[in-house]
């Protein structure tokens, strides 16, 4: 039963795998590109720091649960600098003035810390190569994460804010580089293999660390 599922992940990976990049390559690819043009370096760079100034709650609790308390301390001070110092996180006077590292963990990264293993590979639609253990900290990750609930502060009677919110945050990020998918591709032979590998390897580095 056990290979019969992993056949019917692998199949099934592929296949919204491919839809994926035909998404990736013909939506996102030029959405970003779009938005670079229109937007300057440096106000990218400022929504980008924005963001993740208020993704603090997801990284201290992770930090916390892998008794990573050091880093959740450096983390604490990097959100209050860069709140007042920062002018409510468009700076990263958190790194820049005070040198202090940035220690990202997710949901995911906990349960791996904790010896949970990474399961079948999965391809999730939009969100492109993950693994069994990763999908279910992605709920961890929308629970802990106040994009969330970007709507009880300031449109309770909609959640397309939040909705909003996320892909500007995902928008933003693209546009930095938006030819990193297609340089990260161009050699692979067989996309499917290529990409999971490499993102089992680049996880179990975060995990490790």
């Amino acid at each position: 039963m056990s290979t019969q599922i992993k056949l019917f992940f692998t199949f099934s990976s592929r296949k919204i795998g491919f839809f994926s990049k035909l998404i990736y390559k013909n939506i996102f690819i030029p959405t970003f590109k779009g938005y670079d043009f229109i937007i300057p370096n440096e106000a990218q760079m400022a929504i980008s720091n924005f963001f993740d100034n208020i993704l603090y709650p997801l990284r201290f609790v992770n930090n916390i649960l892998q008794f990573k308390f050091k880093n959740a301390g450096e983390e604490t001070l990097g959100f209050i600098a860069n709140t007042i110092v920062g002018f409510g996180g468009i700076s990263d006077a958190a790194t820049n003035v005070y040198g202090l590292a940035k220690h990202d963990e997710d949901f995911g990264q906990t349960l791996g810390y904790w010896g949970v293993g990474s399961g079948f590979p999965v391809v999730l639609p939009i969100f492109g190569q993950s693994n069994l253990r990763d999908m279910f900290g992605l709920v961890g990750d929308c629970y802990a994460s106040p994009i969330t609930y970007m709507n009880v502060w300031w449109a309770k009677d909609s959640k397309f804010i939040n909705f909003a919110a996320f892909t500007f945050q995902k928008v933003n990020e693209g546009s930095k580089d938006p030819e990193l998918y297609e340089r990260i591709i161009k050699d692979a032979i067989d996309l499917y293999p290529f990409i999971k590998n490499t993102y089992e390897q680049r996880r179990d580095a975060l995990i490790k660390e």
